[in-house]
């Protein structure tokens, strides 16, 4: 059998095991995807026993090409949010995610500092309980390039792994006990909560009674550009129709908004008086249906340079972008995946339709090409040194925080011309598990070897105890000043905990304590993206820094 033969059927062999690892549930807790590092393991410590060995060369090849796919799809996925959760209402989650990042940062350097603790063993260590395979890859890239030895960093991922996904739990228990906490209660403030603070938009019918609006277009109306709101149809007696900017509005018309619920009842002021009216197109010869952005001529185009209104008798009432809504103003541009909600004339919206795309099945369709420019051009920045005064070496994103930077940046800004940088969930998951399965399996196998000894070493306990420290110390302490300091809800504190050690398992155990409430998940969704991005680079700050004062 040829070496890259062997290389796969031994690589697809520890997959195959780790995989289904990874499935075995204790207590309704699992290893997940973390598995495929202890199948790599396992496979490693026999296959050397009979004195079989893979060319290091295409091990290091098959690794570093993983851990590009995982991040750069990471990135593709969590890139249209990513900015959207340093907004106001993600301030607070974000800062307590990223005080417990910190805290696992500093303890590194304590541990490092007084245990003596070698700078790989510790960074291994420290990715472990962390639960961040990136943040491995990462650390190793840079300590390469130091010119020290990775291997180890593996084998101090593997030690620490186990508690680092237990230990989340823990902590969550903990808190728990600790506040003496009525989940159910938990779960109906929040949903009270959500209730009262809904974000998002809302409708309202508005009589005009306002004597000085009496005859004017709608962009007569005072401050008319300053408010995000849609007036998406307008009812005169028995006649519906979609009014345009200058459509003359008399007393007695009746018009229906879309917009932000504050926004609306500026202008409910302004108008006149609210109404129950119907104003459905139901039984009129309107419309309103949903229509998605998949044509390339019009990918970056602003809302006003299609002159839809000039041509067609149909309003744009809402824009859906990543499952966000959003007000659609003249100046949007438009991206891959948009929904648009048109109404008007079903004529008319067919013909919108045909000039935005509407092309269902390209939603399932991959664009390869965009992929491996994006995967080029995160590779190409991480490659950039950056020198900085007293640093031995120069600082990188590497081909973990490069792809993942150049990622974020284009799934923000979603397409340029032709190219479109959305890909399909089951597309973008694909990709994204070959690469963490791949990247795992070689980290095992390279761990595998010498793994058994060291664990039942002194040493090995003494890294399980500093594996549960980085990982139990940074929860607990966030936890008790979120909920004391922060007052955050438990649920969303779970959810919290979960996230900033970007772990499923513990989201999933998290949602597992109050069913069909949506608080882990909320608050997990929010702090992932920075958390992910600082997990990436810490290791790399952390590597460069202990190097130039040790």
């Amino acid at each position: 059998m040829s070496e890259i033969a062997l290389t796969v059927s031994l690589l697809s062999l520890v997959a195959v095991l780790g995989l289904w690892i990874g499935h075995i549930k204790v207590r309704g807790v699992s290893l997940g995807i973390g598995g495929v590092l202890f199948g790599g393991i396992i496979v490693s410590h026999f296959m050397t026993q009979f004195g079989i060995k893979l060319d290091p060369h295409t091990l290091h090849f098959i690794q570093e090409f993983g851990l590009i796919l995982f991040v750069y799809t990471i990135g593709i996925q969590v890139g249209p949010g990513f900015f959207a959760s340093l907004r106001q209402s993600g301030l607070k989650l974000n800062g307590f995610a990223l005080l417990i990042v910190a805290i696992s940062g500093l303890l590194v350097v304590l541990l490092h500092k007084l245990f003596d603790v070698p700078l790989p063993v510790i960074l291994g260590i420290f990715s472990g309980a962390v639960t961040n395979t990136p943040s491995l890859g990462a650390g190793q890239q840079v300590l390469s390039e130091l010119g020290s030895d990775t291997t180890v960093m593996g084998m101090g991922y593997a030690i620490a792994y186990p508690f680092g996904i237990v230990g989340i739990l823990l902590a969550m228990w903990v808190i728990r006990i600790l506040f003496k906490i009525n989940v159910d209660k938990e779960a109906d403030d929040f949903d009270r909560t959500q209730n009262n603070k809904k974000e998002g938009l809302s409708t309202l019918n508005v009589r005009v009674t306002n004597p000085n609006l009496n005859g004017l277009t709608l962009k007569e109306f005072p401050d008319f550009n300053l408010h995000d709101v849609v007036y998406s149809r307008l009812k005169r007696g028995d006649d519906l129709f979609v009014p345009k900017v200058d459509t003359q509005i008399y007393v007695g018309d009746i018009l229906h908004m879309v917009g932000e619920k504050a926004v609306l009842n500026k202008m409910h002021l302004i108008i006149g008086e609210m109404v129950d009216t119907s104003v459905s197109t139901k039984g009129t010869h309107f419309r309103s249906e949903r229509a998605v952005v998949t044509n390339e001529k019009v990918f970056g185009k602003k809302i006003r340079q299609l002159m839809l209104k000039g041509k067609y008798d149909v309003v744009i009432s809402r824009l859906n972008r990543a499952g966000i809504e959003l007000i659609p103003t003249g100046e949007m541009t438009l991206q891959f995946g948009d929904v648009l909600n048109l109404v008007g004339r079903q004529e008319d919206i067919e013909a919108v339709m045909a000039i935005i795309g509407n092309a269902q099945q390209k939603l399932q369709q991959v664009q390869m090409l965009p992929i491996f420019i994006g995967i080029g051009l995160g590779v190409l920045l991480g490659s950039i040194p950056i020198y900085i005064p007293g640093f031995p070496v120069a600082l990188k994103l590497g081909l973990a925080g490069g792809p993942l930077v150049v990622a974020l940046i284009l799934a923000r800004i979603g397409s340029i011309r032709k190219l479109y940088w959305f890909m399909p969930p089951s597309a973008n998951l694909a990709l994204r598990e070959i690469g963490i399965v791949l990247f795992l399996a070689v980290v095992g196998w390279k761990a595998g070897g010498n793994f058994l000894n060291t664990l039942l070493s002194n040493d090995g306990l003494a890294w399980i105890g500093y594996g549960a420290l980085i990982t139990f110390i940074p929860l607990i302490v966030t936890g008790v000043i979120a909920r004391i300091y922060g007052k955050l809800n438990y649920l969303t504190l779970c959810g919290l905990l979960a996230g900033s050690m970007t772990d499923p398992p513990a989201l999933a155990f998290a949602n597992a304590i109050k069913d069909g409430n949506g608080a882990a998940s909320l608050s997990y969704a929010t702090v992932y993206p920075l958390v992910m991005f600082c997990r990436i680079i810490l290791p790399q700050l952390l590597a460069i820094l202990l190097w130039s004062v040790g």
